[in-house]
């Protein structure tokens, strides 16, 4: 069974840090893309960062750029988020997927339970 499960959020002040992990199994994980979303309330999901299977593409979303970091390690089958110089405007639940291919371009498939990320002002 394909599972993924995102942890390491948390409530965090502005400007501060965060790194969100997304743990997989039941895939061979470094065979396969792993994106993070997120989900703001009121907001419809969007695509905050990818990482090709092997880990010589990234993608940001530009309100991400130069902020967050993303890496993976595919001994521990695990994605890394770092977030630094949070804003009150990343509050969300963030998601990793599984893509369903080795790039960024191709769908993604399994989806992980969401993690809250608050950031207070």
């Amino acid at each position: 069974e394909v599972q993924v499960v995102e942890s390491g959020g948390g409530l965090v002040q502005a400007g501060g840090s965060l790194r969100l992990s997304c743990a997989a199994s039941g895939f061979t994980f470094d065979d396969y893309a792993i994106g993070w979303f997120r989900q703001a309330p009121g907001k419809e999901r969007e695509g905050v960062s990818c990482i090709s299977s092997s880990s010589r593409s990234t993608y940001y979303a530009d309100s991400v750029k130069g902020r967050f970091t993303i890496s993976r390690d595919n001994a521990k089958n695990t994605v890394y988020l770092q977030m630094n110089s949070l804003k009150p405007e990343d509050t969300a639940v963030y998601y990793c997927a599984a893509g369903l291919g080795h790039t960024c371009s191709d769908d993604f498939g399994s989806w992980g339970q969401g993690t809250q990320v608050t950031v207070s002002s």
